[in-house]
């Protein structure tokens, strides 16, 4: 049996006297394409804080590859393996794109000189967004902007990412495009925690879900099961769903 490449082991985080997660676990082993969803205010972008290091649970591990990295920060999660991307873009806009590839790879993922170079032109190869590198990040439509969020995380040649609504915003045209980079950067063996609204393109790619709410694990395994479950379409969804076609609406 492959051992675990991520473990989160019953976290607790609190803001005051709100607890935004509540004895949250579950695992991802290599390669594994995971997907996250519920309501707004379930606690989903502090679970992803808490895995890469911005935020400190309050209770509860986290383990990386074997290793507690529970009281690691950021930085040093981001060095062991753990690249993030945020649900708003946030590019530097007067460098280029390479250019902001190239300070991820150098800051992010540690790297130098040429080495730094090709994991930048790597990154943007697998975004999508090779053909744009000397684009000035500014400049970039809302898709490009979201390839170059994960172009970013992926310079820091990471063995687990952390997706945070990376298709909100996106026309149903542009959302087909983005699903076929995420299920290439599976192939590739890059695990993957994708927390997303957009219902239809998660299912496409991911093999587990798990559903949030109120900061605790509702219901997790087989994603068109999950999204079944009266618990979960009664808190999450709102509507019935006939079949394997879940259908909602972005919040």
């Amino acid at each position: 049996m492959t051992a675990p490449l991520l473990e989160v082991a019953g976290v607790g985080k609190r803001f005051g006297r709100l607890t935004v997660l509540d004895d949250v676990s579950f695992s991802i082993a290599p390669g594994e394409a995971f997907g996250i969803v519920g309501p707004n205010g379930a606690g989903k972008s502090t679970l992803l804080n808490v895995v890469n290091g911005v935020l400190r649970p309050d209770g509860g591990t986290v383990r990386f590859d074997g290793a507690d990295v529970t009281r690691a920060d950021a930085a040093a999660r981001c060095r062991a393996g753990i690249g993030r991307s945020y649900q708003i873009p946030r590019p530097f806009g007067g460098m280029t794109v390479f250019e902001n590839a190239l300070v991820a790879a150098s800051f992010g993922g540690g790297h130098t000189g040429r080495a730094a170079a090709e994991a930048a032109h790597r990154a943007l190869e697998t975004a999508g967004l090779a053909d744009a590198a000397n684009t000035p990040a500014g400049s970039l439509r809302l898709l490009d902007r979201k390839r170059l969020e994960l172009a970013r995380a992926l310079a820091t040649d990471p063995r687990l990412v952390l997706l945070d609504e990376i298709a909100g915003g996106l026309t149903e045209a542009e959302v087909p495009a983005l699903v076929e980079t995420v299920r290439d950067l599976v192939r590739a063996g890059v695990a993957v925690v994708w927390i997303e609204h957009v219902v239809h393109a998660l299912v496409a790619v991911v093999t587990r879900l798990m559903c949030l709410t109120y900061g605790r694990v509702l219901a997790v395994g087989d994603p068109h099961a999950v999204l079944a479950d009266p618990q979960v379409v009664e808190v999450y969804l709102g509507s019935t769903i006939a079949g394997d076609d879940p259908v909602v609406e972005e919040t």
